[in-house]
């Protein structure tokens, strides 16, 4: 086949456009193009008068050969590249090998188990909350009552903080070994839908999300894993700087020589362990604001123009940042499309937010992250989980602003803009359940942030009409944009203080969102099997 990449067609063409445009590019009739397959489409908006689609497509032609020595030097034409996933190790049925174990099963664990079950390995996996459907029972009894499970909630359980998001599988990451690939081609195997594979901005959407991470979880264990929910690793047992097993909180042993840590960004707990344990860690940057909501026509609008709701743009998004004049950095976090600010928190007396959108994107409101950078210097101490506690600092004050019962203090922008307490809301309906109380934001984030955020808002303005809409409401806090912790590890993918224990994803330090975190699953696996099986890849870098 050949790739033709930057084929640029207007909104409104047809099949048969495409096929002349491909036609033209590669100097040969309609008639030789023998069949095409769509690798990626993207959208560019940024004349919104003149809205088109840029194409990478795959086509199978007459006498190709001929067409590609012909086309040499034609600018993007080229051989399509090899895109399969190969595994670096597959285990001897004949061998017994140590049986790993994998501590979460967020996109980072589940990928590590799924590839580690794949390659042979049998792993075990440990997730202290439960199974999706049931998690998904715990979650919207929380955000319907306000009574929190902290073993089940939208941090903890089947698919981790992912499963309730807009599912979003964008990523920058360089990828010469087709991890990304792998990463799609599986979750479309599970139930995604296929267009995962070539749209510019991939999402799955939480219901989808919640079916698919199910799929993935029953191919791990139909091929020798083993999955273990509620159940939750109180200590790392360690012998000579190696690991040799974990202890469960049933008092169960597990003697193993490979842990993978894929324990998310809010298993704080777990972070004391092993702090205790001896497991090196550091402080890493994080940031933390505020939600922010807007009309999704409004933002459809101001990214489309006159084309919004056109079928092939669906809804309208951004991403937004500015180096702010007091020096720190503001953006836009996790934009949620059509979706609803959700109740994150996973410890009691503590409000914290997050975004979610379904699939279809439907909701009302457009919401994301408005936050700001947080800095070690900024947590008051040099003790590697001190930017836990002041994560915990003002997710308490907005649990005590918001009325002390899972409501979340909410501000409208042009109150929050004036610095006074907003007393009612507006036209702009907030979707935060159980619920939220209006009042002042200065009473729950620190100084810096709300100068931040303030100065922020008018810079986004005059990027993205309608911004700083007055009746626009910010829902606070948003904490929990990344982990405040990273575990160091090796060129081996391993602790460097203990063999054997492979610190990975989003609570590690080493991921920031669903495809960065699932791929350093894909990592940390290739590096396991490499030591317990022995093979040597081409390339696992």
């Amino acid at each position: 086949m050949i790739r033709l990449t930057n084929l640029v067609l207007p909104l409104d063409h047809n099949d048969a456009d495409l096929i002349a445009a491909m036609a033209s590019r590669l100097a040969v009739d309609k008639s030789a193009i023998q069949g095409h397959t769509v690798f990626r489409r993207n959208v560019d908006a940024r004349k919104k008068s003149n809205i088109r689609l840029s194409y990478t497509v795959d086509v199978t032609v007459t006498d190709e050969d001929a067409v590609l020595e012909r086309g040499a030097h034609t600018p993007n034409l080229s051989p399509t590249p090899n895109t399969r996933y190969k595994l670096v190790a597959k285990a001897d049925p004949s061998k017994e090998y140590p049986r790993p174990v994998v501590v979460g099963l967020g996109p980072c664990g589940m990928f590590a188990g799924l590839l580690l079950a794949q390659m042979g390995l049998r792993p075990i996996i440990i997730e202290r909350g439960k199974k999706a459907r049931a998690r998904s029972k715990d979650v919207f009894h929380f955000w319907k009552t306000g009574e929190l499970n902290e073993r089940s909630n939208v941090q903890f359980g089947e698919g981790g903080a992912g499963t309730f998001s807009d599912g979003k599988l964008t990523t920058r990451i360089k990828d010469k070994m087709n991890r990304v690939r792998k990463v799609l081609e599986e979750l479309v195997a599970a139930g995604a839908p296929d267009e995962i594979l070539w749209i510019g901005k991939p999402h799955i959407g939480t219901y989808k999300l919640i079916r698919v991470v199910r799929s993935l979880r029953a191919a791990i264990d139909a091929q020798g894993g083993e999955t273990r929910f509620e159940t939750q690793v109180t200590e790392l047992l360690t012998a000579d700087g190696k690991v040799t097993g974990v202890k469960l909180d049933n008092g169960e042993v597990i003697e193993t020589s490979a842990v993978v840590l894929a324990i998310g960004h809010s298993a704080r707990d777990t972070f004391a362990m092993l702090h205790e344990t001896g497991v090196a860690m550091k402080q890493k940057p994080f940031s933390i604001g505020a939600r922010i909501e807007h009309p999704q026509d409004l933002i459809d609008r101001s990214q489309f123009g006159e084309s919004a709701g056109h079928p092939r743009l669906g809804k309208g998004d951004y991403q937004l940042v500015h180096h702010c004049r007091n020096g720190r950095t503001a953006y836009s976090f996790c934009m949620c499309p059509g979706g609803q600010v959700i109740a994150a928190a996973s410890e009691p007396g503590r409000v914290v937010t997050n975004g979610m959108s379904y699939y279809s994107r439907e909701e009302a409101n457009a919401n994301s992250g408005l936050v700001v950078d947080v800095r070690p210097e900024d947590v008051g101490s040099d003790h590697p989980l001190a930017g836990v506690e002041f994560q915990r600092k003002w997710e308490r004050l907005a649990y005590e602003a918001g009325g002390s019962n899972y409501h979340a203090p909410a501000q409208l922008i042009k109150d929050f803009l004036k610095g006074q307490a907003s007393t009612e809301l507006a036209s702009v309906v907030p979707s935060y359940m159980p619920g939220v109380t209006p009042c002042n934001l200065e009473d729950c984030l620190p100084d810096y942030v709300i100068e931040a955020m303030r100065e922020a808002i008018g810079a986004f303005d005059r990027k993205l009409r309608g911004y700083a809409l007055p009746d626009a409401v910010l829902t606070g806090v948003e904490t929990r944009s990344s982990s405040p912790v990273r575990m160091t590890r090796g060129e081996t993918f391993e602790s460097t203080t203990f063999q054997g224990l492979y610190p990975a994803g989003e609570g590690a330090g080493f991921a920031g969102g669903i495809m960065s975190a699932a791929v350093d699953g894909l990592k940390v696996a290739e590096a396991i099997a490499l030591k317990l099986v022995g093979e040597e890849p081409e390339d696992t870098m």
